[in-house]
């Protein structure tokens, strides 16, 4: 994930489409127009501020192995999650696995995050 300003698309305008999530509040996929692999997504919990790259979609996706893997409790009983993965059945708690760099870094985005959560209730 990273800051939604930190990140360009380098090719065609994404196709953006609303997808259903387990949550139920959905998300907001960015899709090639062309071949339609998802490039990133908008979750519901942050909006437009945050982007969850698909790191299969960059050039050297091999450099960014993930941290964490999350909501496990729904994975195919064929996924093997590395020995020693930090694991989690559903989410965490940021405070307690995040370093103090990205705390900081979500911290600075939460204006952002609470005026996106404001104008989803507003509309509601």
């Amino acid at each position: 994930m990273i800051e939604a300003d930190r990140g360009a698309s380098l090719g065609l305008d994404p196709e953006v489409i609303d997808t259903p999530s387990e949550s139920g509040s959905g998300q907001r996929a960015a899709r090639c127009p062309t071949c339609k692999v998802a490039v990133w997504s908008n979750y519901s919990g942050s909006g437009p501020a945050v982007k969850f790259v698909r790191v299969g979609t960059l050039d050297n996706p091999n450099l960014l192995p993930p941290d964490f893997h999350i909501f496990t409790a729904s994975k195919q009983p064929w996924v093997q999650l590395p020995a020693g993965a930090h694991a989690f059945l559903e989410y965490y708690e940021r405070a307690q696995v995040w370093s103090s760099a990205s705390l900081e870094r979500r911290k600075a985005l939460l204006p952002l995050i609470e005026a996106y959560q404001a104008s989803k209730r507003r509309a509601a």
